[in-house]
């Protein structure tokens, strides 16, 4: 395959590099006549582990050059990669500056050639750019629709400084994102011989996950460094704790609690979250990213009581779920107990199913938690989901047991669904409205 690259920065470099190390022609398209001569010399214009002899290797071949012509670089390739920088403004938002400069160019010197166009953007952009900004310029610019003889995908780029090359060859996975009902059959064929699964998924889709990625890398680094510091300022040995700490691949290092949903509570996270901050102040640590968790919490409530007001005017709602996650009677600092209370605080008719929770098994401090924050509970709460949706409209999905699911589905008919736990057997009920407030 004949490919072009738009930007031999760092990552227009390594992908040149590596993809004419799989056999494929690669063509180099740079603004700076620099690093157009250097790679045409077979030097790299970037200092990164194994890339040196890459790319002498494949200008030797004839297997990469480079150059400043775009309408040339067009015509002579099948597909064309988009990796210039997208830095950020003085705003703090992306600079798309070298992106909408580099689409348009492309888009027109497609305009000038009979064949069929792929363009692929491996550029950090941000989740609607596919859409809202790239292919309406690609298609005016081009004078074609998207697959008539063009086509475009997202591709986002998960290298990292230092070993770069290993990680294009033994990525996690290849994700690409895609219009609907395109299987993007010719970047299955271009990533064949590369490790990892391929991924297909929508654009935005596809654009979100590098920010997830860096923003998540950047979370836990800091989360290390001010708990890291917290610890140490009590003597304990930071690396061996956090060692031991990732040793834990169930919960601490895996998918565990990474899915949107609602706020968290319970008598751990909170309490032990509260303590920790207490440790820091005792250690004359400020951990700003620490101090931030629970306020934090607290805005989903918040977000989430907003939201669900303004769907339900006739102030009548029914809340399915009490305790602070399902399968569990335990109240303390659920974020729904807490739910409840702005609820009942503003007036609202609220009834509330919880099979998990009977009031006369409360027992200790899950009982003096509930008493001292709703005194009549056992007034609100209903044994089933119909009586719960009776003569209500509205109803808030905290959390359902799998049991009652299907007596919930049957007693829905009209009704407005939050879904705070994204199940995904509520989502297309006939007749329902389905609001899901993080998804």
């Amino acid at each position: 395959m004949r490919i072009s690259i738009f930007g031999i920065g760092y990552v227009g470099a390594v992908s040149s590099a590596c993809l004419a190390s799989l056999g494929h022609e690669v063509m180099g398209v740079d603004v700076s006549a620099d690093k157009v001569a250097m790679l045409n010399r077979g030097q790299s214009p970037i200092v990164e582990d194994d890339i040196d002899g890459l790319i002498a290797d494949a200008v030797r071949d004839g297997k990469l050059s480079a150059t400043s012509d775009v309408a040339a670089a067009i015509a002579w390739s099948d597909m064309s990669f988009i990796s210039v920088g997208t830095p950020s403004a003085a705003d703090g938002s992306v600079s798309m500056v070298a992106v909408d400069a580099v689409v348009a160019a492309i888009g027109r010197a497609i305009a000038g050639k009979a064949g069929t166009h792929t363009v692929v953007m491996r550029s950090t952009v941000p989740p609607g750019t596919a859409e809202d900004r790239v292919i309406p310029v690609l298609e005016q610019a081009s004078g074609r629709k998207l697959g008539d003889r063009l086509h475009y995908y997202s591709n986002p780029e998960f290298l990292r400084e230092g070993s770069s090359v290993r990680d294009f060859h033994a990525p996690p996975f290849t994700l690409i994102g895609a219009a609907d009902g395109d299987d993007a059959a010719v970047m299955r064929e271009l990533y064949a011989p590369v490790a990892g699964e391929f991924q297909l998924t929508s654009y935005k889709v596809a654009e979100s996950v590098k920010y997830l990625s860096n923003v998540y890398h950047a979370v836990k680094l800091a989360f290390a460094n001010e708990a890291g510091a917290v610890l140490a300022a009590h003597g304990v040995d930071a690396r061996a704790a956090f060692s031991l700490f990732c040793e834990d691949r169930v919960l601490n290092i895996s998918p565990a609690y990474l899915r949107p949903g609602f706020a968290f509570g319970g008598s751990c996270l909170p309490k032990d979250t509260r303590s920790f901050l207490a440790l820091a102040d005792a250690g004359g640590v400020a951990p700003i990213l620490l101090r931030q968790l629970l306020p934090a919490n607290q805005s989903v409530v918040d977000r989430s009581f907003d939201a669900i007001v303004r769907h339900c005017p006739d102030r009548k709602l029914a809340l399915f779920g009490l305790a602070f996650k399902s399968g569990t009677d335990d109240l303390r600092e659920s974020p729904f107990v807490t739910l409840a209370e702005r609820f009942l605080g503003k007036g609202y008719d609220l009834c509330i199913f919880d099979r998990s929770v009977q009031i006369a098994r409360l027992t200790g401090s899950n009982r003096a938690f509930i008493e001292r924050e709703i005194p009549h509970l056992e007034r609100l709460m209903v044994a089933s989901p119909a009586e719960a949706l009776a003569g209500r409209k509205l109803a808030v999905i905290g959390h359902v047991a799998p049991a009652d699911r299907p007596a919930l589905i049957a007693a829905l008919d009209g009704h407005v669904l939050f879904d705070l736990a994204g199940i995904a057997e509520l989502r297309n009920i006939p007749g329902t409205i389905y609001v899901g407030l993080c998804w």
